[in-house]
């Protein structure tokens, strides 16, 4: 959820490659020779173009300094997303300098079911990573000068497996799925439901894996039959992965474990223990001696995730495991209480850091985990608003209905008209989440004249994840009695210069988007680094990604963005309900 996962458009096209010069030959082999300079004055070497000539800087003898080393080091990161997965190489100075991507397919089986193959998302993964070290080698480099992984994931996406084989027992269940809407409702009405959020953070939906989870036991026979005989295992995806890419079943040891800002979307894990809570697992009738749940421990750590059992990166440690939204505020350094920052990928993901308390929200927003690094920090906790529909909008529009060829060219399309002429597009394909939590909407357009084009549909698209970002922004303000001076910005709908300013109006404060915007990888990247060395406290974080940053001021007035605003809820309203009016005809 991470959306997640939140693909950089430019490579939304089939498989790239994408690199960014880093410094000529630091790092490529112990023993190396400097290069000599045109002039002859020595042990010159260039970086990023700059000349540094050593002798003027070190000791007789002593080749490079401390930061030189720590630059020689690189951290690979997997991003595993909704649409696609990544695997991006960073420098010590947390800029990418390898990276590889593929998409796989999305299964909708039923109006309102979302899958995927879980062999396909390791599969994917594996083959990334095969593809970004080909690139790094290339460059002279190689595996050895790879410190650690992290890996970020889609969060809630829930995998059960065999224990005794290894292999998946069902497709992944991907989070905005909403065949659970039934059981939510009937698991509302059960004595006890008013007090969960005040455990795990979450309010019940059809969001969390927990439900998806009781669905599967309920409905799957294999599943079923392993939970019975106590063989189910059961992850989110970053579970699956780091259980797989140990070795699986075969593995001398197997590695079954999750991170807690992962836990934190299952309801099943108190959000103040940070271990699961017999209460939240009694409510949803799972039995901790019949399923294999993977332990919780910290985002950052050396040793709990394992080692990478094949392939090119054979041996090397996974030190880092981060859920893609809390990846996403540490790839943009917001580890102070009141910063916040917003990912636009498949969905929205807007998160603020509350400190090392949880804060419960009394207006419709999440409470969950922000990171947890070990070595004796306190976690940090976070409030968070969730909107099903972001990039996705886009992807309806041009591969359901082929307004574009390409997701960048929506904002050309959009900015074809001057407005959007009326229209109103609520984007609730699987109802409406923070802060409305409607589960009895669906995606439904208001406004429609015979003056409508395409581009007023696709303005309305864009501005839809505006709207709902603003309504998730006022509930911030609210719990925390804080607003908000600016909202930090990445994701790949972050790409449209139109959809930021729209931010920026219709929200009221700036909208701060950094020139590097894989900050989802770069957050697991940071996450392995402080566990491996690479980066020793977060103070050494202060200067990455901060140059180069653009500033979108708001330039709409107030009255008029507040108009447009009360539109938009009216629209809301009107949305709901859809659901049970048409359940007679969908059974």
């Amino acid at each position: 959820m991470g959306d997640g996962g939140q693909p950089d458009w430019s490579h939304l096209e089939g498989t790239t490659v994408s690199t960014v010069d880093v410094k000529s030959d630091v790092g490529k082999g112990e023993g190396r020779e400097l290069e000599t300079g045109a002039n002859g004055g020595g042990d010159d070497s260039k970086t990023n173009g700059v000349v540094v000539t050593h002798e003027e800087h070190l000791p007789q003898g002593i080749h490079e300094t401390e930061e030189e080393l720590k630059h020689g080091w690189f951290v690979g990161s997997i991003d595993q997303g909704t649409t696609s997965s990544r695997f991006l190489i960073f420098n010590g100075e947390g800029d990418p300098v390898a990276s590889h991507q593929i998409e796989f397919e999305n299964l909708y089986p039923k109006s309102g079911w979302h899958e995927h193959e879980p062999l396909e998302l390791l599969a994917s993964v594996e083959e990334c990573i095969e593809g970004a070290m080909r690139k790094f080698t290339e460059m002279g480099y190689s595996r050895c000068n790879i410190k650690s992984i992290g890996i970020t994931n889609q969060r809630e996406t829930t995998v059960v497996w065999d224990s005794t084989t290894g292999e998946p027992l069902y497709n992944a269940i991907v989070w905005p799925d909403t065949r659970t809407k039934t059981l939510v409702r009937d698991l509302k009405a059960r004595d006890g439901a008013d007090t969960l959020t005040e455990l795990c953070g979450l309010p019940l939906s059809t969001y969390p894996s927990s439900v998806k989870l009781r669905w599967l036991i309920d409905n799957v026979d294999a599943v079923a039959q392993a939970y019975e005989e106590g063989r189910l295992a059961f992850g989110t995806v970053d579970s699956w992965l780091i259980y797989k890419l140990n070795g699986g079943a075969q593995a001398e040891k197997p590695i079954h474990v999750t991170d807690s800002t992962n836990a934190s979307r299952t309801m099943f894990m108190n959000l103040r223990t940070l271990q699961y809570d017999d209460k939240l697992l009694s409510f949803f009738g799972i039995d901790r001696t019949k399923i294999q749940l993977p332990r919780i421990v910290p985002s950052s750590d050396p040793e709990c995730f394992g080692k990478i059992a094949r392939g090119a990166l054979a041996g090397i440690r996974i030190a880092g495991c981060l859920g893609d939204q809390s990846s996403a505020l540490v790839g943009q350094c917001g580890f102070s209480p009141g910063q916040a920052k917003n990912t636009y990928g498949t969905g929205c993901f807007l998160l603020y850091n509350v400190g090392n308390e949880p804060v419960i929200s009394k207006y419709g927003l999440l409470a969950t985990v922000a990171y947890d690094f070990g070595k004796g920090r306190k976690p940090a906790y976070a409030l968070e608003g969730s909107i099903a529909v972001a990039g996705a909008g886009v992807k309806f529009l041009m591969n359901n209905l082929g307004f574009v060829d390409q997701s960048a060219q929506i904002t050309e399309l959009a900015e074809s008209v001057s407005d959007n002429g009326g229209v109103v597009f609520v984007t609730a394909f699987s109802g409406l989440f923070a802060p409305y939590w409607i589960d009895d909407a669906k995606g439904t357009l208001f406004g429609i004249t015979q003056h409508t084009s395409k581009g007023h549909i696709a303005r309305a698209t864009l501005e839809a994840t505006c709207y709902q970002t603003k309504a998730i922004l006022d509930a911030m303000e609210k719990d925390s009695n804080h607003k908000l001076e600016s909202l930090a910005v990445d994701g790949g709908l972050s790409n449209s210069d139109l959809c930021m300013q729209t931010q920026a109006d219709v929200s009221g404060i700036p909208v701060d988007r950094p020139v590097m915007r894989e900050t989802t990888a770069l957050g697991a990247a940071i996450a392995a680094g402080l566990a491996t060395g690479v980066w020793k406290e977060l103070d050494d974080l202060r200067t990455v990604n901060r140059a180069g940053r653009r500033i979108f001021h708001p330039q709409m007035p107030k009255e008029q963005a507040d108009k447009l605003f009360n539109k938009w809820n009216q629209a809301v309203e009107m949305s709901r309900g859809w659901v049970r009016d048409v359940d007679h005809l969908e059974e």
